[in-house]
């Protein structure tokens, strides 16, 4: 177990982080919390620090509001949504009938995996099914309602597992939502307050279990969950067969959205909400799953240029993310044609450009003694203990007034040395600040010899701990 010091904004917190561990296929696990939650989570995911989300399926046809179109017009019944649908459709038309407008002419896997390897991410999650029940692989389990019987006709999961596994250093991980909003074995078990389970046994549960077999993915997202109980799901069941017995039983790994109260306590890594980031170092690995879209998982027709978060949002969302103890999944949503449109596509890029410079700050790193600095706000810090002398890495995303950047942090020592990575010069003098922490002072340096356009990261080594 490693100890380390928590500083927030509000001070600091002694947490204990456990040994993030290569999985021994020897170990085996009972269908218990006590026992799954033991299982030390796989290397590769807390070194991979960065991933994409990709919600895609029928609801990328109406494109309207967000990917839960489907209860929004026929659950919820907001106003917008049903006036939208009175107002552009015929009065028999059904959320079935935009299936066969899901036509994912453009969709190349291939490609889509060439972007997302040259946005820096080390591992994606592709929505197999959402709450519609419409799942993007021809399951045996969905007839007539997945993309190979109606549609695209083509089984996208497939395609895109094939490119990503094709693509060095990405891992393919899938999504999939437990419930469906309308289908009737599950309404019918929902009536009987989940004393029955057709719907899990005849449907949700074969499907994981086919997903698993069929595409091997290292991250099985789990969602839709929050209405019944785990036993209901029977997702220790699930996650024992997953860790024990699986094709992926040493790589896999697994969220928290398992049933009613499992989310934030049990699973592989925590998501305890959507766009989680507490600020602060979280104990157990977590995940911040965020949309470049403010307001939406999937695509939306309307969307305007102020729902898009800019890189710099984006960055400070991954640099803080990462401090805590934390990865990023940063989610788009392609059109109904398999497009992913250009300003996803520049912001991923822009992503990528970013991370080819400063990636030593990210990819393998842990958190330091400290998360943000404790004198200059929105500055924060990684730490790669990997090397000799260990690298304490600061990232700012203001560059400081008259060229001077305090930090307070940071304990010195005669050898300290302080650089900008990525940057060709030499590197930066300082002094030290009374009792602790330093003075750097910041060259005046052309726009054009920065190595990053938008934050900036400094090295520092021979520091005291």
């Amino acid at each position: 177990m490693a100890c380390l010091l928590g500083c927030s904004a509000g001070g600091a917190v002694l947490v204990v982080l456990p040994a993030l561990l290569i999985v021994s296929s020897a170990l085996k696990y009972d269908p218990t919390w006590a026992s799954l939650d033991t299982r030390p989570l796989p290397a590769w995911y807390d070194e991979a620090k960065f991933g994409i989300f990709i919600h895609w399926g029928v609801f990328s046809v109406p494109s309207f509001r967000s990917e839960w179109f489907w209860w929004d017009w026929q659950g919820a019944k907001y106003n917008d949504t049903v006036d939208f649908m009175q107002e552009n459709y015929p009065p028999d038309f059904t959320y079935a009938d935009f299936a066969n407008q899901f036509s994912a002419e453009f969709y190349n896997a291939t490609q889509w995996a060439q972007l997302f390897q040259d946005a820096g991410a080390r591992y994606i999650v592709f929505v197999s099914k959402h709450h519609e029940g419409f799942t993007n692989w021809p399951s045996k389990y969905s007839w007539n309602w997945n993309s190979q019987d109606v549609g695209p006709r083509r089984d996208l999961v497939g395609e895109l597992a094939t490119a990503i596994k094709n693509t060095t250093n990405l891992h393919f991980g899938l999504y999939h939502s437990l419930y469906e909003w309308f289908h009737p074995l599950y309404l019918a078990d929902k009536e009987s307050n989940f004393s029955t389970q057709n719907f899990v046994n005849s449907k949700t549960l074969r499907e994981l279990y086919e997903l698993v077999n069929t595409y091997k993915p290292d991250v099985v997202w789990s969602d839709g969950d929050w209405e019944a109980p785990d036993t209901y799901w029977k997702s220790q069941d699930f996650i024992a067969w997953l860790y024990n017995e699986s094709p992926v039983k040493d790589t896999v790994v697994t969220n928290d959205r398992w049933g009613q109260g499992v989310m934030c306590e049990h699973g592989g890594f925590f998501t305890c909400s959507d766009r989680y980031n507490p600020g602060h170092i979280v104990n157990h690995k977590w995940e911040n799953a965020m949309t470049i879209d403010s307001q939406s998982w999937g695509f939306r027709r309307n969307t305007v240029l102020s729902d898009i978060l800019p890189i710099e949002q984006l960055l400070e969302q991954l640099v803080s993310t990462i401090s805590c103890n934390g990865n990023v999944l940063l989610n788009v949503g392609p059109t109904k044609d398999g497009i992913i449109t250009p300003i996803y596509q520049e912001r991923l890029l822009q992503m990528g450009s970013w991370l080819k410079v400063n990636g030593e700050a990210i990819y393998g790193t842990k958190p330091w003694i400290y998360q943000n600095d404790t004198v200059t706000i929105n500055v924060w810090y990684t730490l790669n203990n990997k090397t000799n002398p260990p690298v304490v890495y600061a990232t700012l995303f203001a560059w400081p007034n008259a060229n001077i950047l305090k930090l307070g942090a940071p304990v010195t020592t005669p050898n300290t040395a302080v650089s900008l990575v990525g940057y060709k010069g030499s590197p930066f003098s300082w002094t030290a600040s009374p009792g602790q922490g330093l003075s750097i002072i910041m060259p005046n340096i052309n726009p054009n010899d920065l190595p990053s356009q938008w934050a900036w990261v400094l090295k520092l080594t021979n520091l005291t701990f």
